[in-house]
């Protein structure tokens, strides 16, 4: 077909713009519209033969109650926005995505269009999209001072109706004698609804029609409701939010502050925003300055005079707490937290406090939990609670309570109006079975926002065919190590091996040692969806008994795994050392490797330990070992950190994937020494991409903690009676070596606990958007640092890998690898990426030990963390497990009586008192632990003082896979059916408001 024929008219579109000298310039663009654009349905032979293929079948049709003959769906803008859980059923089909809608949304949200994206791709649900902007008779000029969304609301009616009468024209003229297919538009927008009716358009709300799907009547319980501000302030709990444009002239004037909202964990009334420009993240406390602002929110606020700044309170504060009193109003609720915080606050350096005026941008996410069932017959309303404590308890409506009553759900926040406690969601979908170890790694993932979907054919087609080979131009265009006695040090059952060592005696007397790393960056191209897709995970995620790869497992397990006697290409970095590990000189080079050995810690260090093992690896590795040991006291000296976490490992049951046994993780001087290695491969490599790429290299920076951080951790030994040192990390580290008590094995490694809590996280970052002395890794007192030793499962490395290949002339540039703004933009994804693995990491664990402990009680030591105002926080090491118990109540916060024991709190000395037994912090204490499964939504892992002993006294912790949580012991049969008479009272005072807001909207 000729170009005359396609392109049937051409269009000019102007712009002006304004230059920075203040001059306007005339921007002309060609639009051509076309005639080769089939309307893609199977009804019209007319356009059967432009057609690429035909998406819109007549036999797809679904019942409606409210369209009783066959139709086609068209979608506007915000439908897809706010609607794109029922979008994803398969009920809605037949569906037309107009470009102008298409290209709406992507401007918008990135994640919905993704989605709206997966769901065209997928051919049975009859997703067409229509090219309306390019085709001859559906595009529209837009008129002289409409606005740009007026104007694409015209586009979308115009072509509904266009579609409408060249479907019923294409059906006449086939003859059809069957019911006429007509073309419905849905849209929630009141006003494009009426323009709609009066063009006579068929058009309906998404809440009706979705209602109105007789063969799907569940799929209302996923319909989204809009946020809607009420004017009636009668029964508002909250103030309102400023408007967009106030916000804006708020935050221009310095009126208000923006930042990050990050709730709480210990205490949901409280809660932090970090602004740029303020050391200390700016505090917010009661329910009403936190004004509706939930977790990861980008927020508007507006900062306090500073005499009514405050401080963090002590308290442990749950909402399930406030549940078991009376109703109290929020007003008496911040009373008593306030009172607290008054106290505090005299003695205490008071932080900047704000209140929350508006949200910038909604956290726009899904959250798992579970249903709270009604207290009332038939009820359709009922409350979710989140697995994440810093999430709010949200209302949802949904006919399913019955089914989903022993499931994890899935739920998205909507809305939250000020007349509502909570925030008002919808039900999206069901993930199974609670405790079921397969859901319950699910919500684990999706919690942590994990991608862990499988990989799609298209990144799958990125990988090289097999059976692959390295062919005489690979071996040409590498150097050939093959023969060197190169060995891999891993944990046992690894099979993402990534980096191997070799150390040999040279003929002068020094020694030569490699570090050789998997050549990723060989498979993986720029610009390619295998290296887009590894972009976005960012990292692999290590769960237990679970691994979520960041690329493909032919990739990670199979050909760039440094497996035993295997060639593999390897990106090989070498020095020359004397014995005492000075560096002589370095080279790096792509290579050709053949690993003579897979070895586990344990394995090597058998290795290096037994005297009449005199083969080349046992050489090696004694070498390596050795200069490791120089090259970490060193380290030590300038400064470098030695901290601690809890580390488990489990034994896991390989078909039922339940833990069978837990130990802590042993470290060996072989953990160390792959350590060592790593960590000077890692700054070596940093130091050269930073001389050739200065504006665009990949680093790696830990910032130093403000002063203020270390307050808790120079309080706790100060009370121990050691004194902790933080105006250098030389002088912290020194301190924390002399925090040693003989009668606690322990203490040491709590101190250090404590410590890592105090620092900052570390971050990626590009070399020419901060200053060098901004570079600094405070951990690792290293002036300069990247990672390089790991691009299996840290697409950092990768980026990293590509910049050394370019200095050393292996491989060329690309534009985007010396994209400043683009690798900024990289650097905050891997640093979320990051942060998400190691939470989930942890939940992992939670997971585990709570399986771990079904149908068995176990005496186990442990340690009181943290003494607070109304808690104490446990650390059981063998499980890295941490509880709360709770003591005192906010009725009264230095006394309270449970089942006659009495606590009483001490200010002075941060103890709690129990008749003749005093607890401070770091005291060990015996705790038996059990699981109690009386309830099936709440399993509790029970804490029992075993030693001290308090007659009378139990604790439990109610854990909630994720976090770990606790409470006093279950309340009486009296109290129970007076709290259930008052939640069923408020659930009928609240179902029958939301039924009127409902009305109202």
């Amino acid at each position: 077909m000729c170009l005359i024929e396609i392109f049937q008219m051409q269009t000019t579109r102007e712009f002006t713009l304004k230059t920075k000298r203040g001059n306007i310039l005339k921007i002309v663009r060609e639009h051509y519209l076309r005639t080769d654009l089939g309307c893609g349905s199977d009804l019209c032979k007319q356009c059967e033969h432009v057609n690429d293929n035909v998406v819109l079948h007549a036999d797809r049709n679904v019942k409606s109650e409210l369209f009783n003959f066959p139709h086609y769906l068209v979608l506007d803008t915000n439908v897809i926005l706010h609607q794109i859980d029922v979008l994803e059923e398969d009920a809605i089909r037949n569906v037309i995505i107009l470009t102008t809608v298409l290209n709406e949304v992507k401007h918008r949200s990135s994640a919905a269009y993704k989605r709206l994206l997966d769901i065209i791709q997928d051919k049975s649900r009859g997703f067409y999209v229509f090219v309306n902007e390019h085709h001859r008779d559906t595009y529209v000029e837009r008129k002289p001072g409409e606005s740009s969304n007026d104007r694409n609301d015209r586009a979308i009616r115009f072509a509904t109706n266009w579609y409408d009468a060249h479907l019923l024209m294409a059906q006449e003229r086939n003859g059809s004698k069957n019911e006429a297919t007509r073309v419905v538009l849905l849209t929630d927008d009141a006003i494009n609804m009426q323009h709609a009716e009066k063009d006579g358009i068929l058009v309906a709300n998404v809440y009706d029609y979705t209602k109105g799907l007789t063969d799907h009547p569940m799929l209302i319980d996923k319909y989204a409701q809009k946020d809607i501000e009420k004017e009636n302030t009668s029964h508002a709990i909250y103030p309102s939010h400023l408007s967009a444009n106030e916000i804006l002239t708020g935050i221009r004037n310095k009126r208000l502050l923006q930042g990050a909202f990050q709730a709480c964990r210990e205490n949901f009334l409280e809660g932090t925003v970090t602004v740029e420009g303020y050391e200390k993240p700016i505090l917010i406390q009661s329910r009403e300055s936190l004004n509706r602002a939930v977790d990861g929110d980008i927020v508007a606020i507006e900062l306090l005079p500073e005499e009514q700044w405050s401080v963090p309170s002590e308290i442990v504060l749950e909402e399930t707490e406030l549940d078991e009193q009376s109703d109290q109003t929020s007003d008496g609720i911040n009373k008593n937290l306030t009172a607290v915080i008054a106290t505090a606050a005299i003695k205490s350096n008071k932080q900047p406090t704000g209140k929350i005026v508006g949200i910038i941008v909604r956290k726009r996410r899904q959250y798992c939990g579970v249903l709270q069932p009604s207290l009332l017959a038939n009820a359709t309303r009922h409350i979710f609670i989140p697995a994440d404590r810093k999430i709010p308890r949200v209302r949802i409506e949904t006919r399913q309570a019955e089914k989903l009553n022993n499931q994890r759900i899935v739920v998205t926040i909507d809305s939250w109006p000020r007349t509502s406690r909570y925030p008002h969601g919808h039900f999206v979908r069901s993930l199974g079975p609670l405790g079921d170890v397969d859901t319950e790694n699910e919500v684990i993932l999706l919690e942590h926002d994990v991608p862990h979907s499988k990989f799609s054919e298209e990144v799958l087609n990125c990988l090289p065919k097999m059976p692959w080979i390295i062919t005489p131009e690979d071996y040409a265009a590498r150097v050939d190590l093959r023969d060197i006695n190169i060995c891999s040090v891993d944990p046992p059952g690894c099979t993402d091996i990534d980096d191997a060592l070799h150390c040999r005696e040279l003929l002068n007397g020094n020694l030569e040692v490699g570090v050789h790393i998997a050549d990723v960056s060989h498979f993986i191209r720029p610009g390619t969806a295998l290296d887009k897709e590894a972009a976005s995970r960012g990292t692999t995620v290590y769960l237990v008994g679970k691994r979520i790869d960041m690329v493909p497992e032919l990739l990670s397990s199979n050909l760039c795994s440094l497996v035993g006697e295997q060639e593999r290409f390897a990106f090989s970095c070498i020095w020359e050392m004397d014995t005492e590990a000075n560096i002589l000189s370095k080279r790096f080079h792509k290579s050709v490797i053949k690993s003579k050995a897979a070895l586990t810690y344990e394995q090597a260090q058998i290795l290096i330990d037994d005297s009449s093992q005199a083969g080349e690896i046992a050489k090696s590795l004694r070498h390596l070992n050795k200069l490791a040991k120089i090259l970490k006291k060193r380290r030590m000296d300038n400064g470098a950190l030695v901290l601690a976490s809890p580390e488990i490992r489990f034994e896991v049951d390989s078909e039922t994937h339940e833990p069978l046994e837990v130990e802590a993780k042993q470290l060996r001087d072989t953990n160390s020494m792959v350590e060592e290695f790593m960590l000077l491969a890692n700054i070596t490599v940093a130091e050269h991409i930073l001389l050739e790429f200065p504006q665009c290299a990949l680093l790696r920076r830990h910032p130093r903690p403000p002063p203020a951080n270390f307050d808790p951790l120079v309080k706790a030994a100060q009370n121990q009676g050691f004194e902790v040192k933080v105006d250098s990390g030389f002088e912290l580290a020194n301190s924390l070596d002399t925090c040693v008590k003989p009668t606690n094995a322990y203490f040491n490694i709590m101190i250090r606990i404590l410590a890592t809590r105090c620092m900052m996280q570390a971050l990626y970052f590009i070399s020419g958007t901060l200053q060098k002395d901004q570079y600094f890794h405070y951990g690792l007192a290293a002036p300069i640092y990247t990672h390089f030793t790991s691009p299996i499962r840290r697409y950092s490395d990768i980026i990293v890998h590509r910049l050394l290949a370019a200095c050393i002339g292996a491989d060329s540039t690309y534009t985007e690898l010396l994209d400043k703004q683009r690798n900024e933009e990289l650097c905050h994804n891997l640093n979320y990426r990051h942060k998400m693995a190691q939470y989930a990491s942890r939940a992992s664990v939670a997971l585990n030990t709570h399986l771990f402990f079904r149908g068995k009680a176990q005496d186990e030591e442990g340690y009181v963390l943290f003494v607070r105002k109304n808690a104490l926080q446990v650390l059981i090491p063998k499980f890295g497990l941490e509880g709360t118990i709770y003591l005192n109540s906010l009725k009264d916060d230095t006394r309270n009586i449970t089942n006659g024991v009495v606590f009483t709190f001490n200010e002075e000395s941060y103890t709690q008192r129990c008749g003749d037994v005093e607890f401070h912090a770091f005291d060990p204490v015996t705790v038996r632990l059990s699981l109690d499964s009386t309830n099936v939504q709440h399993e509790k892992l029970i804490f029992q003082l075993v030693k001290p002993y308090i007659k009378g006294f139990s604790v439990e912790l109610n854990e909630d896979i994720q976090e770990n949580e606790s409470s006093l012991a279950a309340p009486s049969p009296q109290k129970r059916s007076k709290k259930l008479k008052k939640r069923k009272k408020r659930e009928k005072t609240e179902n029958e408001e939301s039924g009127r807001i409902k009305h109202k909207a």
